[in-house]
């Protein structure tokens, strides 16, 4: 398949991504091939190579950042195509490489899309189909994880501290939505903290939390998160000693960073 995608015009690589690219798959999980691109690409080739009933989302038809694609079936396994537009990927990688990154929004990333994904995505991906050596080439790349981008995401870490103090507001109006939401979002940033203080990269919000609390900077309580994002609380003295309790965590990984 990967080998048939190159041949549509505009389509420069395909790479093996997710869960099977890393090896900790399970026995039901997809095949994400991601399908990098350059200029104008080839939709209805695309689409030809789909096959009927397949509905193949042209750039932008998925949001801003995971693009479009589509989603087969292929002798009952679930396969899906994830379009990356090359060009863009090498831009966020030198931006990554300045330490300078986007959080966007998008469907499917409720903690937001971060954009140094693009370059995790490729570093921890499997090369399939390179006709170019393109995609290689940015693989070796990618490889080493930059240090302006590991100082740039934990200096970050201080955003977590400004969400605790929103959600101690929240608290006092009884506002769980608020709480949770600013708690959420908390710990989605120590979380990428992490990671990138373990020069690793994190592509999005599944699983992470279950990665991070194993890394070096994180306190041996920091696992301590579920049972605060899970049962905050519903009433004002509840929400408050949630927060309480979020707000020493975040401090006790903010000087373990």
């Amino acid at each position: 398949m990967a080998n048939r995608l190159t041949g549509v015009p505009g389509v420069v690589g395909v790479m093996l991504g997710g869960s099977r690219a890393r090896g900790e798959h399970r026995p039901g999980s997809d095949w994400d091939l991601g399908v990098y691109y350059r200029g104008d690409l080839d939709l209805d080739a695309l689409r030809a190579l789909a096959g009927p009933g397949v509905d193949v989302a042209a750039p932008g038809g998925w949001g801003p950042w995971v693009n479009g694609g589509a989603w087969l079936q292929v002798e009952g396994t679930a396969v899906d195509w994830i379009l990356r537009d090359l060009d863009r990927v090498a831009l966020v990688w030198e931006q990554c490489r300045e330490g300078r990154y986007e959080v966007g929004l998008q469907a499917g990333h409720p903690l937001g899309f971060w954009s140094p994904c693009y370059a995790g995505e490729v570093a921890l991906g499997q090369v399939l189909a390179d006709p170019t050596g393109e995609l290689a080439g940015l693989r070796r790349q990618t490889a080493d994880y930059p240090e302006p981008l590991r100082q740039a995401l934990t200096a970050a870490a201080w955003e977590a501290e400004f969400l605790v103090e929103g959600a101690a507001k929240g608290a006092a109006r009884a506002d769980a939505l608020y709480v949770s939401l600013c708690l959420s979002r908390a710990v989605g940033v120590l979380v990428q903290a992490l990671f990138a203080a373990d020069r690793r990269w994190c592509l999005n919000e599944k699983g992470a939390l279950a990665v991070a609390e194993t890394l070096p900077g994180a306190p041996a309580d920091f696992g301590r998160v579920r049972d605060l994002l899970g049962a905050p609380g519903t009433t004002a003295e509840a929400l408050t000693a949630t927060v309480a309790e979020a707000r020493a965590l975040v401090a006790r990984t903010r000087a373990a960073l």
